[in-house]
Order: C-alpha cells, then structure tokens, then sequence
C-alpha cells in the first residue's frame, strides 16, 4: 500500500480522480491509519489500516460523502480503541449484518445509496421486487454464498415473464442485471464482508440487432391510430421514434427542458447516460405532439404519472397490446431507438452523426448500424458499374502492333 500522505480535505478528496484499474489508496496526514481507497469505478471509502494481533487489519469506516472527513476521522479513533482493548470492530459489524435480512440491507442500500445518487432507483427497486425479494429477501446474510447465488441466477431464465409472450422466460441479459444489482447492494451496504456474488459469472449476452422494417413500421402507425389506443401512451411511442432518446429520457421528459422556440429538448447531465449534456433537436412531428400536450397538462413533466416519480411510468403491458394489434414480434421498447437509428442509416447518414443523434459516448455502440446503410453504398457501386459498362461499351481504340527487329 503507497504511503503518500495528504491532509483530507472536501477539495483534495474531490479532486482525486479514480484510477483506470484497481484501486489506489491516499493516507490522512492528520489521523494515523485512516485511508481512502478510490475504486476504478469512482467510488471513495475511509477505512483504517492498522496492525491487530500481528496481522494487518481494514475497517470499513464509510463513504464518501455520506461520511465526512471529520466523522472519519472520529470513527478511526474509536476504532483504534476498540482493537487496542482486543476487539475487532469488522467482527461485531460482521455479526450484526449476518443476523440481517437480504430485505434489511436492500432497504438500508436503497436509503443510503440507491436515492440519493442513482438516477435508476425505482428501476432498481422494480428489479428488486421481480427477482429477489420471494426467493431470497427473507434469508439471512450468512446464508448467501457463491453457490447459491449462481443456482438462483440460472434459475432466473427458467421463470416465465413477469408480461409479455405467452411461455417466454426471462432474457438472460434481465438475470444479469439483476445479479449485477445484487453485486452492486453487497459491496456498498455490506462492505466489511466478502461479496457472494464477487465469483459469479454473468450469461454470455449476444447483441441485439432488431429494428422495426418498413412494413413493421406501418403496421405499428395503423395500430397506433386505432381508438384504442391511449393517448399518453400513444405519444409516448411516437416521440420514441421521432427523436431516438432512450425510454428512461422520454418517460422523465420535462417541460423545463424543452425550448418549443427554438426546437431543442436538452437533457441535463445527470439525466444522461454518457454522464454529459445531451441537446436533441426536434423535429416538426415532434413538435407537433408537445405543442398539443403543453395545452393541456400543468404537470412539470411532458408525461405526468400519478406515482412517487411523478411522471408516466414504462408502458410495457400496453406495448405487448400494441404488438398484439400491429401483429409484430419480439420487439421491444428499446428496439423504437434502434429503429430510428436504422431509419437515418438507411437515408445514408453517417455512422458519426447518427452516434451524435443517439448520444453514443463509445463510437462502438453505433457500428451495428454501419451494416444498415448499405442502400446509400449500393447506389454508389450501381453507379460506378453503369460507368465501367459504358466505358466497356464504347469502341476500343485500336493501338497497332509494331514489329521488332527481332522477327
């Protein structure tokens, strides 16, 4: 462990930026043994590192900043005390935790972390309730080993759909999120114990590809039309399609947002993914469908809900409805924003502006529609084969053969 030793203050753990890899550790100059330990994934933790009995011992003391620098100072030093009178502070928050309920620490998780500073918790909290809360909510932290967490993972793709197709199961990419999320509640709310879910392998995901062809397309605008169908949920749908955004973006949409003047809608940086500012233009069927929806709600958001969100929650019963009607298949509301990328690919846009359309951070993500565009390259090709075919058919020009001396 590098000794580097710095004074903790608000500014200098602030500015520490995380490491590519690993973890790094910084050493308070004030308080003997406290440490930070910076994680690749950006999160800070105060721990004491400190020699007990011969071997060197780590408390987890808190996060940062949900503890402050002085509170960690002050945990530090009662936990110095309590290794000097024999006590190992990590046995006693051990027992306690081992007596607690997988429920227990979600809710402390879901207090402590999950509100506070992640954007998805009621996706997390949903997941929760889905896949984990019956069959393991009530058992005992001790209970929980690798073992049994990768049986309860497999058996996640053997359970039918909460909604959807009749006698579809789970996806195994939906069982890796909720094991990621079961990763995610252990190594924040327990940390002062070995993470079960540390060795547990996620399923091999293969990508996904679907978009709506033309033909789906128009099946899906008739249904779309039918009287049945809602009118949030209809909008819903359509400025799915009309600007690309992710369904999370679209369903938390508010008014404060949009410029309606300039056709602008601009997502705030802690609503994106990337983690940065996302300005979407609007196109005029888009500005058609908020400037008849700004007449007639008083709710901050374009999709007012009526639960603790405040805004319209994920149609997923109506869109397995919608599908039923339109007589498509497998698709899913995530496949609207793949559609729209492939639209732009098919009218020859660039790879790159069609990355900057979908707020792809990672070039990668929008190679799948390289292969989409091959309309724009086809036409290319069909052009320069006509011009060879003509240069072909033109009479060649004769070059007359000159004897050599030789013959």
């Amino acid at each position: 462990m590098a000794q580097e030793k710095v004074n903790f203050t608000k500014a200098v753990i602030n500015s520490e930026v995380a490491p590519e890899t690993g973890r790094t550790y910084l050493h308070d100059a004030k308080e003997a043994g406290l440490v930070l330990m910076i994680t690749a994934a950006g999160r800070k933790t105060f721990q004491l590192y400190k020699k007990h009995q011969g071997r060197p011992v780590r408390v987890t003391l808190g996060t940062w900043p949900e503890i402050t620098v002085e509170q960690a100072r002050k945990k530090c030093r009662e936990a110095k005390v309590e290794l000097a009178e024999g006590r190992n502070p990590n046995e006693a928050a051990r027992t306690i935790r081992e007596e607690m309920a997988l429920n227990e620490l979600f809710a402390i998780w879901m207090d402590r972390f999950a509100k506070p500073h992640r954007r998805t918790w009621l996706d997390d909290q949903r997941r929760y309730d889905n896949y984990m809360a019956e069959p393991m909510g009530k058992k005992k932290l001790s209970w929980f080993t690798p073992d049994r967490i990768r049986s309860w993972h497999q058996r996640l793709t053997t359970q039918p759909k909460q909604r959807g197709q009749d006698g579809a199961t789970i996806a195994t990419g939906t069982a890796n999120r909720a094991l990621a999320l079961l990763k995610t509640v252990f190594n924040q709310a327990a940390p002062d114990r070995p993470n079960p879910c540390r060795n547990v392998r996620a399923f091999r995901e293969v990508s996904r590809e679907r978009f709506l062809a033309p033909d789906e397309l128009r099946a899906l605008y008739t249904a779309l039309a039918s009287p049945e169908t809602p009118d949030n949920f209809r909008d819903y749908i359509l400025l799915s399609l009309y600007t690309g955004a992710r369904r999370n973006n679209i369903l938390s949409m508010r008014w404060c947002d949009i410029n309606l003047e300039t056709q602008v809608w601009t997502i705030p940086a802690d609503q994106s993914k990337n983690g940065a500012i996302m300005r979407v233009p609007l196109t005029a069927p888009a500005i058609e469908i908020l400037e008849r929806r700004h007449k007639q709600t008083s709710s901050m958001f374009v999709f007012a809900g009526t639960g603790k969100a405040g805004h319209y929650m994920e149609p997923k019963r109506a869109w397995g409805t919608l599908l039923k009607r339109a007589g498509i298949a497998d698709c899913r509301l995530h496949d609207l924003r793949r559609t729209a990328g492939s639209v732009m690919a098919a009218q020859g846009t660039s790879i790159h502006i069609i990355g900057k359309a979908l707020g792809h951070q990672n070039p990668a993500s929008t190679q799948v529609y390289a292969r989409l565009s091959i309309d724009p390259v086809r036409e290319a090709l069909e052009a320069a084969s006509k011009a060879m075919l003509e240069a072909a058919a033109a009479p060649p020009k004769v070059i007359p053969f000159r004897k050599t001396g030789s013959e």
